[in-house]
């Protein structure tokens, strides 16, 4: 378990998985694991394929995870004030102008420019995984702010999914959605006894995340909900036992299916706008990036072949990225090093 608690190891899952995946979609039979993919299962009301789930429900739990984190944080860590929060803030803000600017630069107008927010996002797994690989000997405050920006970051990138990706909202499941968070915040505060509170919990959370879905708004939106409200020492046991599960199964999973693309067959000047726009925008924009930027990537395009071509751009993008943060950061960490050892 202390291996998938670590920072170096989930990145490593989190780039294999989408390696296998982008490999087996251009393999003989990858067409057949996308059909697959595509496959709706479930319930009346809730018949939804295999991605889907994994990217609605699956992802849900991570987000409650990155929830209870930004709660910490705002009450009692790094962005409990704002002069703690400020530089991160700025640097927030200019690492989600930039981006978009760059895009839409390269994008140009039409279908394509549809997918501005793609490139804004920074993972906080990734982005500390490559601190930890290359990062020997940099001062512990990078690290501090690098997780300040990357809350700020995700803040940004829920409130594009909540706001840009809601379609044929329904008022009345909102509503019953919000009431089940309201409650479930309630109980989580109660003075009963585990045996009793954590199913009564399950059920509501289970509960919030029906209705969010049926209202129209993403509901991946229902985890954060929840990850804000509840008591927080609640919340920090319930992110501590979630933690492995969400590095060794929930993101790598995710990862896997959104990377479940064939690498289109034709001419490289009739790839998507898209494609080049985020290939050059996530990377100028964000040093490291992945996680939010592959789903706004699924959510942003409704034609399945741009939105494939917009997630190769993240992959290719991503890892752009990986090569220029393996090259850089050791560069900085060596020159940390140097200063501490003539002190």
């Amino acid at each position: 378990m202390k291996l998938l608690r670590s920072e170096r190891f989930p990145a490593f899952l989190l780039l294999g998985a989408a390696a296998l995946g982008l490999i087996i979609a251009n393999l003989p039979f990858g067409g057949e694991v996308i059909s697959w993919s595509h496959i709706e299962i479930g319930v009346p009301g809730l018949e939804l394929s295999i991605s889907h789930w994994v990217a609605d429900l699956l992802l849900a739990v991570f987000f409650f995870g990155v929830a209870v984190e930004l709660q910490f944080e705002l009450t009692r860590g790094q962005l409990n004030s704002v002069a703690k929060a400020i530089r991160p803030a700025i640097a927030a803000v200019g690492g989600v102008i930039v981006p978009i600017i760059i895009f839409l630069l390269i994008a140009g107008r039409g279908e394509s420019a549809s997918g501005w927010p793609i490139p804004t996002a920074t993972d906080i797994a990734f982005a500390l995984g490559v601190l930890a690989m290359f990062g020997k000997g940099l001062p512990k405050g990078v690290r501090i702010f690098l997780l300040a920006l990357a809350i700020i970051d995700d803040i940004v990138g829920i409130v594009f999914i909540a706001v840009l990706f809601a379609t044929d909202l329904d008022f009345g499941m909102m509503l019953a959605g919000v009431a089940c968070v309201a409650v479930f915040a309630i109980v989580s505060r109660l003075d009963l006894p585990t045996a009793i509170r954590l199913p009564i919990l399950i059920a509501l959370a289970i509960a919030a995340w029906v209705f969010v879905f049926q209202s129209g708004v993403h509901a991946t939106i229902a985890g954060v909900a929840l990850g804000l409200v509840i008591r927080q020492d609640a919340g920090m046991s319930a992110r501590h036992a979630l933690e492995p599960w969400i590095n060794a199964v929930i993101l790598p999973i995710f990862a896997f299916f959104s990377a479940l693309v064939a690498i289109p067959q034709v001419a490289i000047d009739e790839l998507s706008p898209a494609l080049w726009a985020i290939v050059v925008a996530l990377p100028v924009g964000k040093l490291i990036g992945i996680t939010l930027s592959l789903l706004l990537s699924r959510l942003a395009y409704s034609d399945a072949t741009v939105a494939d071509e917009a997630v190769l751009g993240v992959l290719i993008g991503s890892l752009i990225s990986l090569v220029l943060s393996a090259i850089l950061v050791p560069l900085r960490a060596r020159h940390h090093r140097r200063l501490a050892a003539h002190t």
